[in-house]
């Protein structure tokens, strides 16, 4: 099992949960759309050659933005990582994938 954590525009978050749920992510036994999240500020600076979907080039900017945690099963990681990429605004959106163990994982 995978965990997947994104950030995301709040305006944006529903749309890329559902794509992300409509690749594979969020399924864990007899569940299908499961995540958590919180809200929080999100910086970054666009640097020359970056065209950003908010903000300037040289200019720092600061959105309130939607940390999203789900989880992935190893065979649907790369297609949802695409969808997310694919529906997220940002041009380059950030997220990382961590391996989880649940207890289906562990030994005896």
């Amino acid at each position: 099992m995978y965990k997947l954590v994104f950030f995301v525009p709040e305006d944006h978050a529903e749309r890329v949960k559902d794509a992300v749920f409509a690749a594979g992510a969020g399924r864990y036994r007899d569940y299908d759309s499961c995540s958590w999240q919180t809200t929080g500020l999100g910086q970054f600076r666009p640097l020359e050659g970056a065209s950003p979907f908010i903000g300037e080039r040289d200019r720092v900017e600061r959105v309130p933005e939607v940390r999203i945690e789900t989880i992935c099963k190893p065979g649907v990681v790369r297609a949802v990582l695409t969808a997310l990429i694919s529906a997220h605004p940002y041009e380059e959106p950030a997220y990382d994938v961590t391996r989880v163990y649940t207890v289906d994982d562990l030994p005896e």
